[in-house]
């Protein structure tokens, strides 16, 4: 993709203006550009002839570059003026690196250690020069495997409530929480993708759909004409236009997690706004019900899996307990932002009455992670970008079977929300679901 002059002089790539000197860069052309930024050819060591330059992205945004030279080695993430997975028929505004990049030291900030350290930022290029992660894998691909990861559940719930309180009105005055939202309220074109791939293309005809096929045909058709199961997504949806609680990741799956056994870190927060804090938490529930129920087609009778299952559940569980625990400890010991004033709890009815308003409050925003969680699950199978949790099940039958328990799980989840009022509630709903099938 080669940037090019419009007829009125403005340079224009993939349909959107781009700024004098934005070119993708190639695995040719980044060495001699990276060598020309002192502090990371000093990280990387020796000259840009020493260097290995590889292109590894497998996203669907983005241009992800490994460099790694005689001292070390660095990430190198550059946006496209496009969406990668579909071309250039779909632009999308370079200025999302610029959101990554804000995200990633607001991150920093309030869950130190939990997330790569940027060792250089061009806006020009749209191009963020990170932290290599080494030996950490994406987690999904060890969860494919059945690889268990003991600090998972410790590292994500450490980072959601450091991150979602931190950037909240507990913690932030009206003044700082409004200049914080202004920083990213320019974030549209992201949100706009989640808008409607999440909220909206599932529960409709639309181009960019995509199922297994002919197996889910019958239940993307029931979901098209469930009007029950639409108003619902379109109350999370306005939720999601709407409340702006905290800095939101936006895009927290196991796919945005880096792991060892050892040690976690959270990477991709292009789509970052302040948004409803149940979206995260759900993204994160969502991806381990659905690689619960992908276990049973990458089950062998050498390599059975259902032990590995119990522990998904077991971290779905924990993921909820643990940030529940973790937020309110925050709340009750670190609250110096404008909501529930404590000069209105000072005495000891006010005492009481605000710790009951905490439980309420933490019950409330459990009834929110939940529906989000079941808009994520229905839209990896039966939306545009799907997981490689089932993706990977190469018999098609088998596949659809378990996308299938994941669905109607889904579907109740998120019309019959009441009937969830614990993370308990959730994961003995799946068990049933998958020992019904």
């Amino acid at each position: 993709m080669v940037a090019r002059e419009s007829t009125d002089g403005e340079r224009t790539a993939g349909g959107l203006p781009v700024p004098e000197g934005y070119e993708p860069k190639s695995e040719a052309s980044l060495a001699a550009y990276l060598s020309g930024v002192s502090a990371v050819a000093a990280h990387l060591g020796g000259a840009a002839g020493d260097w290995r330059v590889r292109e590894v992205g497998d996203g669907n945004l983005n241009l992800v570059f490994i460099v790694e030279g005689p001292a070390g080695g660095v990430a190198v993430k550059q946006a496209l003026p496009y969406v990668r997975l579909v071309g250039e028929s779909w632009p999308l505004p370079l200025s999302r690196a610029h959101f990554e990049q804000m995200a990633l030291a607001t991150e920093a900030q309030h869950a130190p250690g939990l997330v790569p350290d940027i060792l250089h930022y061009d806006q020009t290029l749209a191009l963020i020069v990170m932290e290599l992660l080494q030996p950490h894998i994406i987690m999904r691909q060890g969860m494919i495997k059945a690889v268990r990861y003991p600090g998972f559940v410790e590292a994500i719930t450490t980072f959601m409530a450091g991150t979602l309180f931190g950037t909240s009105d507990l913690a932030l005055t009206a003044e700082e929480k409004k200049a914080a939202m202004a920083e990213f309220c320019g974030n549209t074109a992201l949100c706009k993708i989640t808008e409607d791939l999440i909220f909206t293309e599932p529960y409709r005809i639309a181009e960019n759909n995509r199922w297994t096929t002919p197996q889910l045909d019958g239940i993307a058709r029931e979901f098209r004409e469930d009007a029950a199961l639409k108003v619902a997504v379109s109350r999370l949806k306005l939720k999601f236009l709407s409340e702006a609680q905290a800095l939101i990741h936006g895009d927290l799956h196991t796919g945005s997690v880096m792991v060892t056994e050892d040690d976690t870190r959270v990477i991709d927060p292009e789509f970052a706004f302040y948004g409803p804090m149940g979206f995260d938490i759900g993204a994160v529930i969502a991806n381990l019900l659905i690689n619960y129920f992908s276990q049973d087609g990458h089950a062998t009778p050498e390599d059975p899996r259902e032990s590995y299952q119990d522990w998904v559940l077991a971290a779905t569980e924990g993921v909820w307990t643990g940030f529940r625990a973790k937020f309110l400890a925050l709340w009750r010991n670190g609250a110096t932002g404008d909501a529930y004033p404590a000069a209105l709890f000072a005495d000891t009815a006010g005492a009481e009455a605000l710790k009951a308003e905490q439980e309420a409050y933490m019950d409330r925003l459990f009834t929110d992670s939940v529906g989000f969680a079941a808009a994520k699950m229905i839209r990896r199978i039966l939306g545009l970008a799907h997981n490689i949790d089932l993706e990977w099940i190469e018999d098609l039958d088998r596949r659809a079977a378990c996308e299938t328990r994941c669905l109607r799980l889904a579907r109740d989840m998120m019309v019959n929300r009441a009937n969830y009022p614990t993370i308990e509630a959730v994961t003995a709903a799946a068990r049933k679901m998958r020992d019904a099938a």
